[in-house]
């Protein structure tokens, strides 16, 4: 474990609540917590994994009364001696308490301190740490799924499972070269390749799975677009559940984007309503149209309505052909209405998923997720034993160990001599062990860390 200074932070919001809780760890804080608290036990006498009802005092004043655990290293979320001071959730008092704790030589805790001190010391890997800022950020049912099975080690267990075979091919061969006497590499070539193969498919399909996970911690960047007073800014407070756009009959009411992100399903869409799309020669219509174009570009998806109940016009029809590339969904909106005969014939030809909608009454919201899901996460959510890689990072160290795992078995194919596998083999070994926190700089770490909240 890392010999550090005594750390303290706020754990929850500095504003008013039921409760606010005070964080401290390191070597120092039971005894310091002791020196403020009086309770029926000394918090330096407790047992670990207690908790303590008393107050909190500035020398003969009454603070507040609190409810103080004790958690001893190593076993405590960052491996040191903790302490939390739970206490009223006022700020004043809040404050009161934090400014004390710092009175007693305490020093504030940089963000994302207390979970890189539980990474330091050994108590998370590099992996599930980071993965705790995305439990914390979840806005979705399958985001936070996703994120906890990271936090509870699904993805670190398989990388370590895939470490430990490459040690021992690594070892093996070693051995065989140093002692070739008592060890065969005859056939060891191609048996070593038939391991690889599944190996790889593995990873690649981790790495493959990036695209997905960044949709689902990201949200899906979604643009509402159609001509005028077809629905859109209705769809938008319909899916956000609140009426964050002006709804008018007057053609060009929305002038400009309007974002909001829902959760539907279990999914987040990063919702944009965009201004109508027509030709018009007011000028700032026209500022607006050239913003939904842009919004278009820059889409994940596009949401593309039309008023069933009306014909199809000119523009509607110059917008899909405009449009029909990208990843698009037709909603028929008003389909609570009769349908114009147009535009079923329309919806029979065109090239992408067809739902049809109404904000009125809500008929077509499950098939809308469904279709989505089907889009971007290939028929359906993760199940309880597959996970999506979320992180950047650890995708392109994923896609570094396929690599020397490929000129591995390219090697083999080239009948390389096997002191040749070794090399390209540990490289894969460090590049998984970097997604681990093995072997990483202290910038790197740093930076990882820096994006947490404040107390975490």
């Amino acid at each position: 474990m890392f010999e550090m200074d005594t750390i303290a932070a706020l754990a929850t919001p500095l504003s008013p609540s039921g409760i606010g809780i005070i964080r401290i760890s390191g070597p120092e804080a039971v005894i310091n917590t002791d020196k403020i608290f009086c309770g029926k036990v000394a918090l330096s006498d407790a047992k670990t994994h207690t908790i303590h009802y008393g107050k909190i005092y500035d020398g003969d004043d009454v603070v507040d009364e609190v409810l103080v655990s004790v958690m001893r290293g190593p076993h405590s979320y960052t491996g040191e001696d903790v302490t939390e001071i739970n206490c009223h959730g006022g700020v004043l008092v809040m404050k009161k308490i934090l400014s004390l704790v710092y009175r007693l030589g305490i020093r504030p805790a940089e963000p994302g301190e207390f979970t890189k001190r539980a990474f330091l010391n050994g108590r998370l890997d590099l992996s599930q740490a980071a993965s705790v800022m995305d439990v914390i950020e979840a806005d979705s049912e399958a985001a936070l799924k996703n994120s906890m099975k990271q936090l509870k080690g699904a993805f670190s267990d398989e990388l370590k499972g895939i470490r430990d075979q490459i040690l021992h091919e690594t070892a093996y061969i070693e051995a065989a070269l140093d002692d070739p006497e008592h060890y065969d590499l005859g056939i060891y070539g191609q048996t070593l390749k038939d391991k690889i193969v599944p190996v790889i498919a593995k990873l690649e399909k981790l790495s493959q799975s990036y695209k997905e996970g960044s949709l689902l911690h990201n949200g899906i960047r979604t643009a509402i677009v159609g001509r005028p007073n077809v629905g859109k800014s209705s769809l938008l407070n319909f899916l956000s559940r609140q009426e964050r756009a002006i709804v008018s009959n007057i053609p060009g009411t929305t002038r400009d984007t309007l974002e909001e992100s829902v959760s539907l399903g279990e999914i987040t869409l990063h919702l944009i309503d965009t201004a109508g799309i027509r030709n018009t020669d007011d000028t700032i219509e026209k500022i607006g149209v050239d913003r939904a174009f842009a919004s278009i570009d820059q889409a994940d998806l596009i949401l593309f309505l039309l008023d069933s109940s009306r014909p199809l016009s000119e523009d509607d029809k110059k917008l899909y052909s405009e449009i029909e590339e990208k990843q698009v969904v037709l909603l028929c909106n008003k389909s609570d209405l009769e349908f114009h005969s147009d535009i079923e014939e329309f919806c029979k030809n065109v090239h992408c998923p067809v739902v049809y909608f109404s904000t009125k009454t809500g008929d077509g919201k499950d098939e809308l997720v469904d279709v989505i899901t089907k889009m971007f996460f290939r028929g359906e959510l993760a199940g309880a034993e597959d996970f999506y890689v979320s992180s950047e990072r650890d995708k392109l160290e994923l896609d570094s160990a396929v690599h020397s795992l490929q000129y591995v078995c390219q090697s083999i194919d080239d009948g390389m001599s096997e002191d040749f596998y070794t090399v390209d083999l540990m490289d894969a070994y460090s590049a998984l062990g970097r997604i681990l926190g093995e072997a990483v700089d202290e910038d790197l770490v740093n930076r990882i860390f820096a994006d947490f909240c404040m107390g975490k």
